[in-house]
């Protein structure tokens, strides 16, 4: 329990992080640094497997066609959330996409309650009412929906319920879906390359440094979350997501000074409410809680 709890928190830092890295990626389109991201996590995911002398328990995996669909599911919700955060981030949206990832502990709850019978307890649930209130003010009051919250909530939501019920360690798990993603993602590199639009080796070679270091920054977090999600409750791996989202937050008005108006700030005054709540409700219980 204490070392899923570190390896989640860990995870969580590593992605509050993450603004500051695509940022340096702003003159590379959204889809490029995707592709590159999922290539070069295969090959570090890949001499991971060597080194541990799991690639030939590895190459059995590949040969079990319901674990490879599970994966494949599992890859697609991570690479539409890649996609949509990589490319908020650099449109200067990292305060909306922060609120995804505020949502996301809630949408974890009621996920865990609906997939794996997990017990919602009456504040909890009163919790993800509120929550539901505040995306609905906000988008009456804005006029548009809070699209790129909701897709990083529910992606990463469902992504974390397929990891935790899956079958595969941390490891051989994020192997088989950089497998899934490396097809794709190679061809549109070579793509590009023939088309003359290719970024990598043709920028800076701090680009491409940057690029070629996706691989590690992406799989690293990714690694410690999987192996955290096993081991701990839904309900826990949500409550420890909030380091997240408070440092994108904190970054994207205090570092890159995004503007947030008054009605945006109600609106995040709601759902922060809702966790408030949810995290009081989560520690009174914390003792039913681990036993969960």
């Amino acid at each position: 329990m204490k070392r899923g709890i570190l390896y989640a928190a860990g995870a969580y830092a590593c992605w509050g992080f993450f603004p500051l890295y695509w940022k340096l990626l702003r003159s590379v389109p959204a889809l490029e640094i995707l592709a590159h991201r999922m290539a070069w996590s295969l090959v570090f995911v890949g001499l991971l497997v060597v080194v541990r002398g799991q690639m030939g328990q590895f190459l059995q995996v590949l040969r079990n066609r319901r674990t490879v669909l599970i994966y494949a599911t599992s890859a697609f919700l991570l690479g539409i959330n890649w996609y949509v955060y990589i490319w908020a981030v650099n449109a200067n949206h990292v305060v909306e996409s922060s609120l995804g990832y505020f949502i996301n502990p809630l949408v974890n709850v009621a996920l865990g309650m609906l997939f794996l019978g997990e017990r919602v307890r009456r504040w909890q649930a009163m919790a993800i009412g509120l929550a539901t209130i505040g995306v609905v003010y906000l988008t009456v009051a804005l006029g548009v929906l809070p699209w790129i919250a909701l897709a990083l909530a529910f992606t990463f939501g469902f992504y974390g319920l397929i990891r935790k019920t899956a079958a595969l360690d941390s490891l051989q798990g994020l192997a088989l879906e950089t497998v899934v993603f490396f097809g794709p993602a190679a061809g549109y590199l070579l793509w590009l390359e023939t088309q003359g639009k290719a970024a990598f080796a043709h920028q800076s070679w701090t680009v491409s440094l940057i690029l070629a270091g996706a691989g590690i920054v992406t799989a690293i977090p990714l690694l410690m979350f999987a192996a955290g999600a096993r081991q701990i409750p839904m309900t826990t791996l949500g409550l420890l997501q909030y380091i997240n989202p408070t440092m994108q937050f904190s970054l994207g008005v205090l570092l890159y000074h995004e503007p947030i108006s008054g009605t945006k700030l109600i609106g995040f005054a709601i759902i922060w409410l809702a966790l408030a709540l949810y995290s009081f409700e989560s520690y009174l219980n914390r003792g039913q809680t681990a036993k969960t």
